[in-house]
Order: structure tokens, then C-alpha cells, then sequence
């Protein structure tokens, strides 16, 4: 599929590289949060337990992207993208203390965008895969 739901900066990429190599493979969900609404979070894998209602979006540098389904709605026409800008990220993300943090930007899909999403995406689509606690 061409069209992907999300996407990162070359950035972001060794970012995630780079915590990979320190922690093992991550996962990403989207902050649903006041406050950090625009930060993906970072956690080593099956360090947070998804829900029932939460959507797999994608995969950045091959980790998983996820985002609760409420959420999902209203950011359902948008490509998430995923960049790095210097700063402290979340008290409990990875990257929290790599003088980077992550920061979703935003891409409007077109008509044309939309209807290649419609076209192959399941309904159906799994919304997690279920990471057992360690």
C-alpha cells in the first residue's frame, strides 16, 4: 500500500534506531493526553498494555504505531508523521532523556488518498496485538 496512516522524518528513524539498540524493540502509542497530545510515546515492547480499542496504525522504522480508537476518529483522515525536535519527551517514553522528543505532525489525505485507504484496508482490521506482560 502506498498510502500509509503513519510515516517518519529520517529523524525519527534514528531515534528509533537508536532506542532499539538500548532498550529492544519499542512500540508507539499515540498520547491521548491533554497535555502531551501531539507526543507519540515510546515504550519497550510489552511494557504498555493495549486495550481492546486500540488501533494499529502502522509501522515506523518496523515498530508498531498505536492509537486509541476515540482518538481515531477524529485524526481518521490524517497521516500521522512522525519527526524528533530537541526537548525532554514523556515522563514515561523512551526518549525521554535523549534531549530529543518525538512530535506528531500532520498530513490531510486527499480524496484520492482516502479512497486508495477505503479501497485496501479490512474494516476489520486487528486494532492490537495483544504483548504479554514481562
Amino acid at each position: 500500500m502506498s498510502v500509509q496512516r503513519v510515516v517518519a522524518t529520517d529523524a525519527a528513524l534514528a531515534l528509533i534506531a537508536t532506542l532499539v539498540k538500548r532498550h529492544g524493540p519499542v512500540m508507539f502509542h499515540q498520547s491521548g493526553g491533554c497535555c502531551d497530545g501531539s507526543a507519540p510515546m515510546c515504550y519497550a515492547q510489552g511494557e504498555f498494555q493495549l486495550g481492546e480499542h486500540d488501533r494499529l496504525l502502522g509501522e515506523i522504522g518496523a515498530m508498531p504505531f498505536y492509537m486509541g480508537a476515540a482518538q481515531f476518529q477524529y485524526w481518521r483522515h490524517t497521516q500521522l508523521i512522525i519527526d524528533v525536535v530537541p526537548g525532554r519527551g514523556g515522563m514515561f517514553s523512551l526518549d525521554g532523556n535523549t534531549g530529543l522528543r518525538f512530535l506528531t505532525r500532520s498530513h490531510l489525505f486527499s480524496d484520492q488518498e482516502e479512497a486508495e485507504l477505503a479501497a485496501t484496508e479490512r474494516p476489520e482490521t486487528p486494532r492490537f496485538t495483544p504483548t504479554p506482560w514481562k
